[in-house]
């Protein structure tokens, strides 16, 4: 492929980017049109029931009066092949005259799974699979796991002192972070399509878990446990069981991307059943100075050295006067995520 498609498949992700938060159950996918007179239009998926990224750009040519024929689609995830909300883009792709269409990644959707692009090549257009795959595997990782593994994948956001305490003894822990990492984390709920937190965080915090401090839309809301009638994370869905199946649950229901927020509980539940797959950690310039604050995951622990959990680290910055660092389970390869925002602390 040449250099000038890549460039165009790093613009399909940044605009893919753009949506993210916003297409769940659906990918948020970026396409990139060139008409063959080289003019360029681009295209984000549409908030469900509306249009897909292909759909889009072919679109915004037509309106301009340009004609789609004899030109190049890049796009993120393969075309679906599939009626569901909307009309197979695979139709509208091929009926357009479009001659090349380079693709991202293979949707592993069982009903695409590789046979949008089948599709596309019977119709005689020119396929290119695997275009920048490094830098789209990383931004639509969480859909990809999703659709993969049956589960959506999960954030696990944590702040602490430097001593890795979350509360003090008297159970106060509002605020151990900086206003700036609770705009990220407000930036984070936006990033995710459902936030999670125990019924313990919602008796004793009372969160909204809206966002109010960045721009985006809010998540959708579960609670691990029963809420109170007059609670401020109403309207919100409880839910109940082991973390598995509740992530089951939620993977039926179209969740792609959960953020569990709180409290150290039900983190430290998700993280020895071996279902968190990111890990945004916020570390404050502050220490509790003892050992009886609370840590950041309560429950058994590893017995031994040797049983540590072990990671690896995606992206260490500083925001504010306190430090993120995101971690990545193991069999995550790490990469370049074009639009992280991050966290802060306890559930606001």
């Amino acid at each position: 492929m040449p250099a000038d498609g890549i460039t165009r498949m790093n613009r399909a992700v940044e605009l893919g980017e753009s949506v993210r938060g916003t297409t769940a159950p659906n990918p948020w996918v970026g396409a990139v049109l060139v008409t063959a007179d080289g003019q360029t239009f681009e295209g984000a998926t549409e908030p469900p029931p509306g249009r897909h990224a292909e759909i889009v750009a072919l679109d915004a040519a037509r309106d301009a009066g340009a004609d789609p024929a004899g030109g190049t689609l890049s796009t993120t995830l393969e075309p679906c092949s599939h009626t569901g909300r909307t009309a197979p883009c695979v139709e509208a792709v091929i009926s357009a005259g479009i001659a090349r269409v380079a693709v991202g990644v293979t949707d592993p959707d069982p009903n695409v799974a590789g046979s949008g692009i089948e599709a596309l090549r019977a119709a005689g257009i020119e396929v290119d699979d695997g275009v920048g795959a490094a830098a789209v595997e990383c931004s639509l990782r969480p859909y990809l796991h999703q659709r993969r593994e049956g589960r959506p994948w999960v954030v696990l956001k944590l702040a602490a002192t430097m001593d890795g305490r979350v509360a003090a003894a008297d159970g106060t822990s509002q605020w151990i972070t900086s206003p700036e990492a609770r705009a990220d984390a407000h930036a984070l709920r936006a990033r995710c399509d459902a936030v999670l937190v125990g019924a313990g965080t919602v008796r004793a915090d009372n969160p909204s878990l809206t966002v109010r401090d960045a721009p985006g839309a809010d998540p959708r809301r579960f609670v691990l446990g029963a809420v109170p009638a007059g609670a401020n994370v109403h309207p919100c869905t409880e839910v109940s069981g082991p973390p598995g199946e509740v992530l089951a649950r939620l993977a039926a229901d179209g969740v792609v991307e959960l953020l569990v927020e709180g409290g150290a509980g039900v983190a430290g539940k998700f993280h020895r059943a071996g279902l968190v797959d990111e890990y945004v950690i916020y570390l404050a310039p502050a220490l509790m100075g003892g050992h009886d604050g609370l840590p950041m995951l309560t429950g058994e622990g590893a017995p031994t050295i040797g049983e540590l959990w072990r990671g690896d680290i995606a992206e260490l910055r500083q925001v504010g006067p306190d430090v993120r660092i995101t971690m990545l389970a193991a069999g995550h390869a790490a990469g370049t995520v074009v639009s992280d925002p991050a966290a802060g602390h306890p559930a606001s």
